[in-house]
């Protein structure tokens, strides 16, 4: 257990110190997606959703994500973010079927990452997108959900080689 950081030495939880961490600049930029048909794709696109402009509140909804991420997962700790954007881009995959690929980018100066941010930000946009959604089609997939890049830190640059 000596590689596991979130581990203390008789094997339990614990959140890592970060007491004597070097501050720095930090950013990752994470990736969700949401597959659906045609249907749902029109109905966002045109924006006859009943209960709004979906892509707006899936935006917020991602940005406020981010933001609670430490009350979300255990280990987190809570940091100060300095930025938090999505961005939402179309895809058509065959007759009828469209994928919204959503990303999420996070900052902050401080003494660990925003990995865990980013994910939160993009599963959470992916996951409003759904819920906005699904009586339309209760059939959409929410696809796989990654770290593309990150920057900053001890480990320095990540930058993601394979989608799949």
């Amino acid at each position: 257990m000596a590689d596991l950081t979130h581990f203390n030495e008789d094997g339990r939880a614990k959140m890592v110190d970060i007491t004597d961490k070097k501050e720095s600049s930090r950013r990752a930029v994470a990736h969700s997606s949401v597959k659906m048909d045609g249907n749902v794709y029109d109905n966002i696109v045109q924006q006859k959703n009943k209960k709004g402009d979906v892509l707006a509140v899936a935006q917020v909804a991602g940005i406020m994500g981010a933001k609670q991420t430490s009350n979300l997962i255990p280990m987190c700790h809570p940091i100060p973010i300095s930025g938090v954007d999505l961005s939402f881009e179309w895809e058509r995959l065959a007759d009828d079927q469209y994928e919204l690929n959503i990303k999420a980018e996070v900052k902050t100066v401080g003494s660990t990452g925003v990995e865990m941010e980013a994910l939160t930000a993009a599963s959470t946009a992916a996951l409003t997108v759904y819920d906005m959604c699904k009586a339309v089609d209760k059939g959409m997939i929410i696809g796989q959900t990654y770290l593309e890049e990150k920057s900053g830190g001890k480990s320095g640059e990540y930058k993601r080689q394979d989608n799949s």
